[in-house]
C-alpha cells in the first residue's frame, strides 16, 4: 500500500504510479494535482514524463501557450517528442498518439483543450496541475454547468496532494480519497478515508472534531509542508 510522501519527490514518484496503475487499469481521462501555491508545474512536469517514456508511450506535452512550450523545450534540451501548446499546428492529434500530457491547462484555454481530448477519443489524458475550472471565466451559470457536466467531470483524479494548516488531503489511484493530520507524537494521523473528494465542509467538520477532542495537542512544527519549501528554494537556486 502507498503511503503518506514526506517530500515532493516521493509525490511525484507516487504521482507516476498512480498513472502507470490507471493506464493499465483502462481509465482514459485522468488529472495529476499536487496543490501548492508556489509550485512551478514545468520543474514537475520534467520530472513526471519519464514515466511515460518508461511505459514504451508515444506521447505529447502541451503547455497553455507557445511560449511556455517553447521555454519547455529549451529547459529539457530538445526531447524527443512534441511539446507544443493546443493552439499549434505542430502539436494537432496524429494516429500514432497513445497519451497526452497537459501541463496546467487553464480556463482561458479551455475549449482548445476540450477539443483535442474529444479528438482523441479513448487515448489516454493527464492533465498535470489542471486550472480549467476558474469560476471568473468559464462562469457559474448554464455554460458552466455544462462544461462540467459535459467534459470536467470525464476526468478522473488518481494522484491529489494538497498540503493544509497542519494537515493533508491525498489520495493515490487506486487508494481512496485520505485526510491525515500533522500530530505531536506521530508524523501523521488518518483522520478519514472517502470514495470521492470530501467537500470542503467535511474536511472543516473533520479537523474542528479533531481539535475539540479531550487530550488534542497542537501538531508538531515541519513535515511535508516544511519539505515542500525546501524543495521548492533548491529548485529556484
Amino acid at each position: 500500500m502507498t503511503v503518506l510522501p514526506t517530500n515532493l519527490e516521493d509525490a511525484i514518484a507516487q504521482a507516476q504510479e498512480a498513472v502507470r496503475a490507471a493506464v493499465a487499469s483502462g481509465i482514459p481521462r485522468m488529472t495529476v494535482e499536487i496543490v501548492y501555491p508556489e509550485l512551478e508545474a514545468m520543474a514537475v512536469a520534467q520530472q513526471f514524463y519519464p514515466v511515460l517514456q518508461q511505459m514504451g508511450l508515444s506521447f505529447k506535452v502541451y503547455f497553455p501557450d507557445a511560449g511556455a512550450a517553447a521555454l519547455a523545450r529549451r529547459d529539457w534540451g530538445n526531447p524527443p517528442f512534441v511539446v507544443r501548446s493546443p493552439g499549434e499546428q505542430q502539436g494537432q492529434i496524429e494516429a500514432d498518439d497513445q497519451l497526452y500530457l497537459f501541463v496546467e491547462p487553464s480556463a482561458i484555454e479551455v475549449s482548445q483543450v476540450e477539443e483535442l481530448c474529444n479528438q482523441a477519443g479513448d487515448r489516454f489524458v493527464v492533465m498535470l496541475n489542471p486550472r480549467l475550472e476558474d469560476i471568473a471565466t468559464v462562469g457559474i451559470g448554464y455554460a458552466g454547468r455544462q462544461l462540467r457536466d459535459r467534459f470536467l467531470s470525464t476526468l478522473q483524479p488518481v494522484y491529489y496532494l494538497r498540503p493544509m494548516a497542519a494537515a493533508v488531503l491525498w489520495r493515490a489511484y487506486p487508494q481512496p480519497w485520505q485526510l491525515w493530520q500533522e500530530t505531536p507524537e506521530t508524523s501523521y494521523q488518518l483522520l478519514g478515508e472517502f470514495a470521492q473528494k470530501p467537500s470542503g465542509e467535511t474536511l472543516d467538520q473533520l479537523l474542528m472534531q479533531r481539535a475539540s477532542a479531550p487530550g488534542s495537542a497542537a501538531p508538531r512544527r515541519g513535515g511535508l509542508l516544511s519539505e515542500l519549501q525546501r524543495f521548492l528554494k533548491a529548485l529556484s537556486q
